[in-house]
């Protein structure tokens, strides 16, 4: 697959970008809906067209009306642009040429030798007319297309890669994962601008502010990272709009996607069982976590209260006790490196492969030191144990008997294999196999 250059989708409110992201890069990563103007930050997305691929860029709806959060679509609508190779400027053909996309056009006119105009919403050839009422917008010939229906994409998208250079391609290899997970408004947006050192994501103090999640590739020290910045996960009983069901799956979908979790609790605002529900996301995902403690400056930050403070953590969050915890401030800035400290650590330890004879071992040693108990009618005997090349670290033990193995024994065994071989702040899993269904498979 061949790898192009970055394309900018600019355009009013409702003019059908975010459809058309969708089409061109057949999936849903947009949130889309009946509300206006529900694109908020720059969204990122792999478009693609016969053999080859290129970088999209959904932008927030532009408008010069006075509404909420414009001012801030505007400045990221602006960096999209600088980012981009090519801009489709999106307009609405089945509504006509309007004074606002008259707006944007002016908006768009320094940068006008790298747009094109895409008139969308043509669905059937009684619209194409409209098209031509938009060369009066001072661009070259438009793309009477529909987004909707795929009418028109054709001609478009060989226009578009003709005029992208070529990238090496797996833009996110040897990159490390990682995203940012906690309920509304617990800082995320903050942190994550503070994280790249740019003001990449609209920050509000008001709950909500990021609906999308949105990948940020960058570099730091040397080492490359992406970085997945969700919408704060609400509580099932307080998902009101269909489109914060969308955020809360597309926050799920980013759990899967990541390689390591910043979960993000308020220090202001204490711990929250709603902070459990989120933390749900990466467990059952088998992720590793690290705890990231914000907003540290508003309160009593002695290390008397540090302290304090994680011994509250590590009884609230009991399936987390190997997590990494790190008290910082996005607002300040503090204890930042603290948190690529603790990923890179953690990184580290998700890929470390123990030798089959040590871990065999160890675990003989741990089977003398603590016998198995009886449970169903019968005790436990570990034959054999091999690591998997599976991440989240994980070992495969043949027994007698699976169901033999009481909880309390795995969880005994796991405490072991952390302390004997360092995995102390990454999630570890143990499979059980019948060390009969070994011998099948050998055979």
């Amino acid at each position: 697959m061949e790898q192009y250059g970055t394309v900018a989708l600019v355009g009013s409110p409702s003019s059908g970008k975010s459809t058309l992201f969708n089409r061109l890069s057949d999936s849903r990563q947009e949130i889309t809906g009946r509300q206006f103007g529900i694109t908020r930050d720059r969204n990122y997305g792999t478009g693609h067209w016969l053999d080859k691929e290129f970088t999209l860029i959904d932008t927030g709806g532009v408008t010069g009306e006075n509404i909420p959060f414009q001012k801030e679509v505007q400045a990221q609508v602006e960096l999209g642009c600088q980012q981009a190779d090519l801009i489709l400027f999106v307009v609405d053909g089945r509504a006509g040429l309007t004074n606002n996309d008259v707006f944007v056009a002016k908006k768009l006119y320094p940068y006008r030798e790298k747009v094109m105009l895409v008139v969308n919403k043509i669905d059937d050839n009684t619209l194409l007319g409209n098209a031509y009422d938009f060369y009066q917008l001072g661009f070259d010939n438009p793309y009477p297309i529909s987004a909707e229906h795929g009418i028109g994409l054709g001609d478009m998208l060989d226009d578009i890669i003709a005029r992208l250079p070529k990238v090496e391609s797996d833009p996110y290899k040897d990159c490390l994962t990682f995203a940012l997970l906690g309920r509304p408004n617990v800082g995320k947006s903050s942190m994550a601008n503070k994280i790249i050192g740019t003001n990449r994501v609209i920050t509000s103090p008001m709950s909500g502010t990021t609906r999308d999640s949105v990948d940020i590739q960058f570099e730091r020290e040397g080492k490359k990272y992406v970085m997945i910045d969700t919408a704060g996960i609400k509580r099932p009983g307080k998902v009101e709009e269909d489109l914060d069901k969308f955020a809360v799956i597309r926050s799920a979908d980013a759990a899967k996607r990541a390689d390591i979790i910043l979960l993000l609790v308020d220090a202001s605002e204490g711990l929250v069982s709603q902070d459990i529900h989120v933390s749900s996301y990466a467990i059952d995902n088998h992720k590793p976590v690290i705890i990231v403690v914000n907003k540290w400056d508003l309160v009593n930050h002695t290390q008397d209260a540090q302290k304090k403070f994680e011994t509250e953590l590590r009884t609230f969050f009991k399936f987390l006790n190997y997590a990494p915890v790190v008290f910082v401030s996005a607002l300040t800035g503090s204890n930042i490196q603290k948190i690529f400290n603790a990923m890179n650590a953690v990184d580290e330890n998700m890929h470390k492969t123990i030798p089959s004879s040590l871990l065999n071992s160890v675990i003989l040693k741990a089977q003398m030191d603590n016998e198995a108990p009886d449970f169903n009618g019968g005790r436990l005997k570990i034959s054999y144990c091999t690591q998997s090349k599976d991440v989240p670290p994980t070992f495969v033990m043949f027994c007698n008997n699976p169901n033999y193995f009481h909880f309390s024994y795995q969880r005994y065994l796991e405490n072991v294999i952390r302390t004997q071989f360092g995995f102390d702040n990454c999630p570890i899993r143990l499979l059980i196999r019948s060390k009969r269904d070994d011998m099948l498979k050998k055979n």
